[in-house]
């Protein structure tokens, strides 16, 4: 782990603002899934929305680890990097004719969600081998935003659907080797998991579906964020998976590989962002802490109001105070933190956000034309691989295509 000096030392070393991750975190965290789910062929499909920093996600390929990705710019990134085609599940939505065809030439595995798709990739792709992803049923997530089952949301085809689908696919010759759902991201309860299983197994049986190899049932491993939540008990929830996925395969009539795709599980607490304080504003009952890094290089809190902890680096021993923690762009709701008691703030102190390992850099924009910060990752104590800051100059030759 990561101490405080290091990140110190490092903001001083490379600048601030700063992405830092832990490398070693984010394994041990890769590694702990395997330790939960006490099942033989369990296989792990890293999420890469959430970081898409080559160093992290080559550690994870030197593991074994496999990708889900959303978009083909993704599949490009993850072939480029080394993943096998085999190795990597292809989960858009509303895709065009064009990106779909483009991903089905690589080999990948496609996961088609809709009726829609399903049937142009009938006629399109007549034999291919494909996965349905199906909706759920089960609403969970700890944000409106990030919830992807139940009524309201766009993905996956409807569990009553699964006749209809299953037609469509025999009209084409498709080859249905897997069947997928994703309940939402940091999901609550553990039982919103077990549920959303129950739901999908449900419809999966061999008369349906003879010809599966795997079942992956999504992402949304909760991680805590604030400093008093409590943990989910994986332990338990994972010995609950492996019994219920052993007694699905026993009725199945065959084992079947069991993924899950995590990502904010796997990247959110290896990651840290170090920011410098430059501004301290008395603004009559609000004191405001005003930093180089604003909300475009970390968007959570604006955009889900999302908790990040906040650790004073330089001076953790001050005297308690309450402060809105804030950006420098041009919006009132560039905060990264509201009437926050933090140890005693003062200009040039350098301040760490928690938990910025997923879906804060994978997220950012050059809003305001401020370049995005520079990222290192560490490894057993030593830098692993550094990616430095764009500057001004040359995020202007970008857009001028100079």
């Amino acid at each position: 782990m990561i101490n405080n000096k290091q990140y110190t030392d490092l903001a001083k070393k490379f600048g601030t603002p700063l992405f830092v991750y832990d490398g070693d975190l984010m394994l041990e965290r890769y590694r702990d899934l395997f330790r939960f789910i006490p099942y033989p062929d369990l296989h792990i499909h890293y999420a890469l929305k959430a970081n898409y920093n080559p160093a992290l996600l080559t550690l994870l390929r030197d593991h074994g680890a496999g990708i889900d990705a959303v978009s083909p710019g993704e599949v490009v990134l993850a072939l480029e990097l080394g993943f096998a085609p085999e190795k990597i599940i292809y989960t858009a939505n509303n895709m065009t004719d064009a990106e779909f065809d483009r991903v089905m030439k690589t080999g990948v595995t496609v996961n088609i969600g809709s009726l829609s798709r399903l049937k142009k990739c009938a006629k399109s792709h007549p034999g291919a081998r494909i996965c349905l992803r199906f909706n759920p049923d089960v609403c969970d997530g700890d944000n409106a935003m990030t919830m992807t089952g139940g009524d309201l949301t766009k993905f996956g085809i409807l569990l009553d659907d699964a006749d209809e689908a299953k037609k469509i696919a025999d009209s084409g010759n498709l080859h249905i080797v897997g069947l997928h759902e994703h309940t939402g991201s940091g999901l609550q309860h553990a039982e919103s998991v077990l549920k959303s299983m129950d739901n999908l197994m449900a419809i999966a049986t061999f008369e349906r579906f003879p010809e599966l190899e795997f079942m992956d049932f999504g992402g949304g491993f909760k991680v805590p964020y604030k400093e008093d939540e409590i943990p989910i008990d994986y332990v338990d929830m994972g010995s609950r998976i492996a019994a219920k996925f052993n007694d699905f395969c026993a009725v199945y009539g065959k084992k079947l590989i069991m993924r899950f795709e995590p990502g904010k599980y796997l990247s959110a607490e290896c990651g840290a962002l170090i920011v410098e304080v430059n501004t301290i504003k008395h603004n009559r009952s609000r004191t405001i802490a005003g930093c180089n890094s604003g909300f475009p290089q970390l968007i959570r809190p604006v955009l889900y109001g999302a908790y990040h902890q906040i650790v004073n680096l330089s001076n953790p021993d001050g005297a308690p105070a309450r402060y809105d923690v804030c950006g420098n762009i041009c919006e009132t709701g560039d905060r990264f933190a509201e009437q926050r008691v933090l140890p005693e703030i003062r200009e040039y102190d350098l301040l760490m956000i928690k938990n910025a390992g997923a879906y804060c850099y994978s997220m950012g924009s050059v809003y305001n034309l401020r370049p995005m910060p520079a990222e290192v990752v560490i490894c057993g104590n030593e830098v692993a691989d550094f990616r430095k800051a764009l500057s001004d100059e040359e995020l202007i030759a970008q857009i001028l295509r100079k």
